[in-house]
């Protein structure tokens, strides 16, 4: 099965922004994300992004750029992504320094895991905690 050979995540959340430059400075100073590429239009507007953050990667770009996803994305809610981090604590306060809007602080949860919840400059939620799935191959 394609991306099951433990090198390249086989699932990418995709979002677009109306302002997709804001949303990568965010998420690379905020939250931690590494910049992989960004491929831009003339009018400066970003016609496809990644960022990586552990094993995984989410991909952005700019709404109203056109294309089959951005119209199929046209009039589409926020959506709410998990990411699994080693230190919850540390990432939220980089998160908290960087002006992140914070909707529940870093708390253990039931199931064992610790985790928080950020809005994005767009309304996007992110989860960030320890719990990660056993996905059995």
């Amino acid at each position: 099965m394609a991306g099951m050979d433990g090198r390249r995540p086989s699932i990418y959340p995709t979002l677009l922004y109306v302002d997709a430059k804001a949303a990568i400075k965010q998420l690379t100073e905020a939250f931690g994300f590494t910049e992989l590429s960004v491929y831009e239009s003339e009018d400066g507007s970003v016609l496809h992004a990644e960022l990586a953050q552990g094993n995984g990667a989410v991909m952005l770009g700019s709404k109203g750029h056109g294309g089959a996803f951005d119209e199929a994305m046209r009039g589409a809610g926020p959506c709410g992504v998990y990411i699994v981090v080693d230190d919850v604590d540390a990432h939220h306060q980089r998160a908290v320094e960087h002006g992140a809007e914070i909707l529940m602080p870093p708390t253990d949860q039931a199931y064992g895991s610790r985790d928080y919840m950020a809005r994005d400059t767009e309304g996007n939620i992110w989860s960030f905690g320890t719990y990660a799935p056993e996905i059995a191959v």
